[in-house]
């Protein structure tokens, strides 16, 4: 009764007044949307002519053209989300296209974000709330970009519910007006109603959900999608219509010439070199973009030393934790944390994804995230969850920092204030600079931009022609691909609807790659680390993609650095292994591949915070029973009472139960808890171990769990009697 009491006074009372205002905002768009925002689809690519349909060229043939093309007509520096845009709009307006990336593409802050393909719930709230028209405007906008984006790349996004539960009843008619506001803003592009449930019907989709003092819940949609893998069709797709890219090469200094009529210096290329062979070379081109997100004040300062920075940097972090800490295809969002700030909760390749903190930082290429930032997410979590669910640290598999490049506003006390809009500036020099903004926006980002360049520099290009323009891999793609992946191929099931999903129409190019299992089932696909659906042949088809390092494959064409640092760790040594042979690595080269991942891994995806869990000031705080047991369990390893065991006492024990591992991987699992580096565990620091896994630090420990299953496997044998030992009189 209660509940229909609140649903019913939204409607006649805060929500009446939203929906009437959101009314007449969506006529006025209806009335005023251009052309291209009334179709939900655009046959674009059927007028466009695409050179590389079949084929992409090699990495060397694209800095081949780069090299020697006497001048393009555009040049982008950046291979973000941004800049991959702005060179598929420029390429398809017919204008001579490059792009340079000093990484690899979505190297930056493309591949960190929340994965949300959406407007900003909390821009319009402020939009409302301060009456700030600029982002009012900038959540419409997105909101229009966000159909598109899941139009043309319908295997790498989908629609994701997600839900805000309410706790308090005045909060019911607030969050509802809000919410429906955001569905009327969208017009004929609202993915889904938005909807109000019952506390049982929330509880009932969302079960990890805290029950105490749950009122209801409301339920709103937007897109998700694979930031990386996205970031990469959109490049892949300009490289198909004829752009020159290329990853790996970085930006020495710009290029500039007198202007014939003013004498000024104007910007006319930039000289650039090949991180990977050292070979240096100019690029000309008439204009000139910067699109190099965080970096943007750089190449800036590259034009004109003394420019003012118009970038202020924002670190937000992101956690993942196993899957079963939400529902498979349910969101969560937090509208208020403890410090003010938005948290996201997300399921997200079968696993989910937590964040994000919001916080000024230094720009650097490499972001690592710090403990505190996991902890307050970690807590944060826990204060949606029901305590029925043990939220512990140990649970992190992955963390990462990705940089926001915002645009500053010299007025602003801290980033969290600072619009997410963008700005297109041009320098006195001719430099187009595009920062700012957000990744849902990146295409209508690179329109505003290509239309400043033609017009700044007078160039032949006509109207933008990226609206429903399909991505590399889209035009194929079906919700039943991957059934004809498993019939004509062999596959999995699991293997063959990731495939379909990261692929789309070129899964089947990477199915015929796959390797014979040697296996009654499956018949082809053999997976790089058993507990995810990657397989070997997406290494190789990886270096068709560009991929030039192992951590281009674990981190961005195939995602599992950063879903679990352990599983990418683990399949570093066969993906360097399959990489050395497409790309002809010596031995040498095959081992500095192999630590420049594992450090990616330690600094980078939160496998050093993990790791610091244990370490040797780590307090043992156990009873004097918990001791006692562990004690007992460590001296059956440990028969000679040394204080310490080795791989050999372990495998000593091991054959007593007639079980095999292999001593590489054994000796991998006491290495994690070796804190002295000696080869050896001693009884301090099993029982940190212990004393860490107690309190959530730490879970999945591979030698406490081994140990526990070797002692209750000794307990259940029992003393061999007389008869059986062979002994006796």
């Amino acid at each position: 009764m209660a509940f229909r009491k609140a649903v019913k006074g939204t409607l006649i009372g805060g929500g009446a007044v939203a929906t009437a205002f959101g009314l007449s905002q969506f006529f006025e768009y209806k009335k005023n949307q251009p052309k291209w925002a009334q179709l939900a689809y655009v046959e674009a690519q059927g007028e466009l002519k695409v050179p590389f349909k079949d084929a992409l060229p090699t990495r060397e043939e694209q800095l081949s053209t780069l090299r020697k093309t006497e001048e393009f007509d555009v040049l982008v520096v950046g291979g973000g989300a941004t800049g991959s845009g702005c060179a598929l709009d420029a390429v398809t307006r017919n204008l001579k296209t490059a792009l340079v990336e000093r990484s690899d593409f979505s190297s930056g802050t493309s591949s960190r974000s929340t994965k949300l393909i959406h407007g900003g719930v909390r821009y319009l709230q402020k939009a409302i709330m301060k009456l700030d028209y600029e982002q009012y405007m900038m959540v419409k906008e997105a909101l229009h970009e966000r159909a598109n984006l899941l139009n043309i790349a319908p295997h790498l996004s989908a629609p994701l519910p997600i839900m805000l539960p309410v706790y308090k009843w005045w909060q019911l008619p607030y969050y509802w007006a809000g919410i429906k506001m955001y569905d009327l803003v969208a017009g004929s592009q609202c993915l889904k109603s938005s909807y109000v449930l019952s506390k049982s019907k929330a509880l009932e989709l969302f079960p990890m959900l805290k029950k105490d003092k749950l009122v209801g819940a409301i339920v709103y949609y937007d897109g998700q999608h694979n930031d990386s893998r996205m970031n990469l069709a959109i490049a892949l797709t300009a490289a198909r219509h004829g752009a020159a890219i290329a990853n790996y090469t970085e930006v020495v200094h710009l290029l500039k010439k007198p202007d014939p009529k003013t004498g000024q210096e104007k910007v006319c290329g930039a000289h650039c070199r090949d991180i990977i062979t050292g070979q240096e070379f100019d690029i000309r081109a008439k204009c000139v973009i910067n699109a190099t997100g965080p970096f943007t004040d750089s190449l800036r300062k590259m034009d004109n030393q003394k420019t003012a920075d118009i970038c202020q940097p924002s670190a937000g972090v992101h956690i993942v934790i196993p899957g079963y800490y939400s529902p498979d295809n349910m969101g969560l969002l937090d509208p208020a944390t403890s410090d003010g700030r938005v948290i996201f909760f997300l399921p997200w390749e079968k696993m989910t994804i937590a964040g994000t903190t919001d916080t000024p930082t230094e720009v650097t290429a490499h972001p690592i995230p710090v403990e505190d930032d996991i902890n307050f997410i970690l807590s944060e979590v826990r204060n949606y969850l029901s305590p029925d669910v043990e939220v512990r640290r140990g649970d992190v598999l992955a963390a990462w920092s990705g940089i926001r490049p915002l645009v500053t506003d010299p007025n602003s006390k801290d980033t969290q204030s600072i619009c997410r809009n963008h700005i297109v500036n041009i320098s006195d020099s001719g430099l187009i600079t595009i920062a700012g903004g957000k990744w849902t926006t990146y295409r209508s980002m690179a329109e505003e931009t290509l239309d400043a360049a033609i017009k700044a520099h007078n160039l032949s290009g006509g109207p933008s022609r990226t609206v429903g323009l399909m991505l590399d891999g889209g035009k194929d793609w079906t919700p039943t691909l991957y059934i004809r992946l498993v019939q004509d191929y062999g596959l999995e099931n699991e293997v063959a609807q990731h495939l379909a999903a990261t692929y789309g129409g070129r899964a089947f190019e990477v199915a015929k790659m796959a390797q014979v299992t040697g296996k009654r089932w499956p018949i082809v696909g053999k997976r790089l680390v058993s507990e995810f659906p990657y397989i070997e042949s997406e290494v190789q088809y990886a270096v068709k993609e560009y991929a030039c390092t192992a951590i281009d494959v674990i981190a961005r064409r195939t995602r599992l650095g950063f879903l679990n640092v352990q599983a990418a760790d683990e399949a570093l040594p066969l993906i360097v292994e399959i990489m050395g042979k497409e790309l002809q690595w010596t031995e040498q080269k095959k081992k500095e591949e192999l630590e420049a991942a594992k450090n990616f891994l330690h600094l980078e995806m939160g496998y050093k915070a993990c790791s610091e869990q244990l370490s040797k000031t780590t307090e043992i705080s156990l009873t004097a029973s918990e001791i006692a047991r562990y004690k007992k369990r460590f001296y059956k390893f440990d028969k000679e009472s040394k204080g310490f065991i080795t791989t050999v006492d372990v495998q000593q024990v091991l054959e007593k139960l007639s079980i095999h591992i292999d001593e590489n991987a054994l000796h991998e699992i006491l290495n994690e808890v070796d804190l002295n580096k000696n080869g050896q565990v001693e009884l301090d620091e099993f029982l940190q171990l212990m004393c860490a896994v107690q309190r959530g630090q730490i879970s999945d420990s591979r030698l406490a769990i081994l140990m526990k299953t070797v002692e209750e496997g000794l307990d259940l044998r029992g003393p061999v009697s007389v008869d059986r030992s062979g002994g006796g009189v």
